[in-house]
């Protein structure tokens, strides 16, 4: 018993090793999901979607390789600072490095934050994934609340669900923390813009419902 608790607790620091292609975090912010969150922005897409909002995160291997671990301390410092509903994992394309980012969902949802994870693929697409193994898809789903899936179409923007890109792409409600009916799915979209290190970043969707040139 003593060498299989040994071998778990190896096997789980080992996980909390694995590295995470980071292109941009946002400690705190409105625009990426419901409630305050903490977003990554990972580095790497294999998706060439045109009109992409971030082409600068296309590239693989050209963000900071952070450890889950490192990663896990950040949110978990930001939360205890000021309560967040949870965390946001946006790209680039999250599920390219999908084993790691399962790594801290699941630690995410263990601390009592929700799970937002943007993606390139569809639902179908992950599903056929996880029936090929690829690694990690499985679990990152399984700790994922929210899922918004498929390609940005830029010919189809939406302009009426918050958070939601293109007309083509779904919301889906993968456990039980969050529900259609809530208000915040049905509030106007958020721009942030912060200067960091002299350059302007802006997040959010910026042809949404609720913003002064949409009116």
């Amino acid at each position: 018993m003593a060498e299989a608790d040994a071998a778990t607790t190896r096997a789980a620091r080992d996980e909390l090793a694995l590295l995470v292609d980071v292109g941009v975090e946002i400690a705190d912010t409105e625009a990426e999901g419901p409630g305050r969150r903490y977003a990554i922005w990972v580095q790497g897409c294999p998706m060439r979607c045109p009109g992409c909002c971030n082409p600068e995160l296309l590239r693989f291997g050209g963000g900071t390789p952070t450890t889950v671990a490192t990663l896990l301390e950040r949110v978990l410092a930001a939360h205890r600072a000021s309560p967040l509903a949870g965390v946001s994992l946006l790209g680039g394309e999250p599920f390219a490095q999908a084993l790691p980012l399962a790594v801290l969902a699941e630690q995410l949802r263990a601390a009592g934050l929700g799970v937002m994870v943007y993606s390139g693929y569809t639902l179908a697409e992950l599903e056929q994934q996880v029936v090929a193994e690829q690694p990690g898809v499985a679990r990152l789903l399984a700790a994922t609340d929210l899922l918004v899936d498929g390609r940005y179409e830029r010919a189809l923007p939406d302009t009426t669900r918050r958070w939601i890109g293109s007309t083509n792409q779904r919301l889906h409600f993968l456990s039980a923390r969050h529900h259609p009916a809530q208000p915040e799915f049905s509030q106007g979209e958020t721009i942030e813009l912060r200067i960091r290190d002299g350059e302007l970043i802006i997040n959010g969707w910026p042809w949404g419902k609720g913003l002064p040139w949409q009116k």
